[in-house]
């Protein structure tokens, strides 16, 4: 018998660390093609409010953690817990889904083209490195050391 708790655990431990893999944040997933999306559960409710589509994980999990945040309060589990921006009180009191779906999809779209345009920068600072010639290559007649 202890040979097979031993199996399951040491499957069930597999298993976490591939969703580990998967899944790098909180309420959110990716989709077949690579998009990633947030979405939360209503409390006490089957229904999910649904927060949006991103580029980044990143920007899926903070739309995950101010949705959280604006129905669980300050106890909620969060994955950026430095990161959230909190609002004026007054804000906090209309937490209907609606609501909370604009606010998640503002810091999500916020969060994800910042994330987009660091993506892009860095993109253009490989591309310009890997523009220096080739040593080995023979010139060309355009490229002719003789005049």
């Amino acid at each position: 018998m202890e040979g097979n708790c031993y199996s399951s655990s040491r499957i069930a431990e597999k298993r976490k660390q591939k969703q580990q893999q998967e899944k790098p944040y909180r309420g959110i997933r990716m989709r077949k093609w690579g998009k990633w999306v947030a979405e939360i559960r209503e409390p006490n409710k089957r229904s999910r409010i649904w927060l949006g589509s991103y580029t980044t994980p990143v920007a899926a999990a903070r739309a995950y953690d101010t949705a959280v945040f604006y129905l669980r309060g300050p106890s909620a589990r969060l994955n950026f817990p430095d990161l959230l921006f909190q609002e004026e009180d007054d804000e906090l009191r209309d937490v209907s889904a609606a609501s909370i779906r604009k606010k998640a999809t503002e810091v999500g779209a916020r969060v994800d083209a910042l994330q987009t345009a660091l993506h892009a920068s860095s993109q253009s600072k490989s591309g310009r490195v890997s523009e220096t010639p080739d040593l080995n290559e023979y010139p060309g007649p355009e490229n002719s050391d003789e005049d």
